[in-house]
């Protein structure tokens, strides 16, 4: 049975992490969690619930990309844009309180 998944957040949307002490901005969104190694260990580890949407996120100064749990993160209302090395692969600019992304989603 096919079920279908909302995102609450999408690309170019910025986050909080509310259990680090982090901010970054969304750059894609898997359905459900499609990790696997150590990533798939802490997920499980930490109850993390797989079967809602996931996100790749650009981690505000910073040069990585975290992946994290709908249920980990929350919008970020502060209006400051991030800073990552990464963001013009992805990201056109900055227009308000979210990044306008260079290619249209699916």
């Amino acid at each position: 049975m096919y079920r279908e998944m909302i995102a609450k957040f999408a690309p170019g949307q910025v986050i909080q992490h509310r259990g680090r002490d982090y901010r970054g901005v969304i750059v894609d969104v898997d359905p459900v969690f499609y990790g696997d190694g150590d990533i798939a260990a802490q997920a499980v580890g930490e109850n993390e619930p797989l079967d809602r949407p996931w996100y790749h996120v650009l981690v505000n100064g910073h040069e990585y990309v975290t992946y994290v749990s709908e249920a980990s993160i929350e919008a970020d209302d502060t209006g400051r844009p991030v800073i990552h090395p990464s963001l013009t692969l992805f990201f056109a600019g900055f227009e308000g309180n979210h990044y306008v992304p260079r290619r249209r989603a699916n």
